[in-house]
């Protein structure tokens, strides 16, 4: 098996990302946002910055994919297309900040996103009912994920407003984020990341994402959501937390 694993990751390492994949898409199904910032916390502690971002977006790709089919008669067309028409603009933006971008410097900012997040309120930002909110809104999420890889909170600010239920919910935020983190994929695939290397380990986490969806969609609106929302976001904060320390460790090594 070890054959099967990247270069510079242990078998030890690869099974905690498998675990974290499971966890993450359980999170996000049960809960409707928070998977991907965590399971992106853990990779970064883990997986070498170069590819954090792109492997990460396979990843929440295959997850928020499957989500997407498991709920697909909810989604609500129109308010993705203005969305992903947003997405799509900023990809000459994600090729810019990709090229000029310190990878050393992305750990730093997804702890310091991770801790913003979890502990501010996201902005009442109330354009998710216009055209040209939600285009707004898929142009800058898609650039912020470029830089922190999970921008599903910023996204759930534009796409939660108005939703009938949470199965509504799930379905236009799944979608939007599965044509999100494609549109990144493709980003880093042009500028030459090579992604072949990750393909088992990616593989592995994509199924193990798979069953954390199904599994935490029949739990979809019958969790304690008050107190598992506080144990999240604690336990977020202490990995968020972990990675600045090894973040800083790793520079004055450096």
């Amino acid at each position: 098996m070890l054959e099967l694993i990247p270069d510079g990751l242990t078998l030890t390492e690869a099974l905690i990302l498998f675990a974290a994949s499971f966890l993450g898409s359980f999170i996000t199904a049960a809960l409707g946002v928070g998977g991907g910032a965590f399971l992106i916390t853990v990779m970064a502690g883990i997986v070498p910055p170069i590819a954090l971002v792109p492997v990460h977006g396979v990843v929440q790709l295959g997850s928020n994919a499957s989500r997407a089919f498991l709920s697909r008669q909810y989604l609500d067309r129109p308010r993705l297309f203005w969305f992903v028409t947003g997405a799509v603009l900023a990809v000459a933006g994600g090729v810019w900040l990709v090229g000029r971008l310190d990878t050393q410097l992305i750990p730093l900012f997804i702890a310091l996103f991770v801790l913003w997040i979890t502990w501010l309120p996201m902005p009442e930002i109330g354009l998710g009912r216009t055209r040209v909110g939600l285009a707004v809104g898929g142009f800058i999420t898609t650039l912020a994920s470029f830089l922190v890889g999970a921008s599903g909170p910023l996204v759930s600010a534009w796409l939660s407003k108005d939703a009938h239920n949470k199965w509504h919910y799930t379905a236009l935020f799944s979608t939007a984020m599965s044509i999100q983190h494609l549109l990144k994929i493709i980003v880093f695939g042009a500028i030459g990341f090579a992604f072949s290397a990750w393909v088992p380990v990616m593989a592995s986490m994509i199924v193990l994402g798979y069953l954390g969806t199904k599994s935490g969609l029949k739990l979809l609106g019958k969790l304690p959501e008050a107190r598992f929302r506080l144990l999240y976001r604690w336990f977020l904060s202490l990995l968020a937390v972990r990675l600045l320390i090894t973040w800083w460790l790793s520079l004055s090594v450096s």
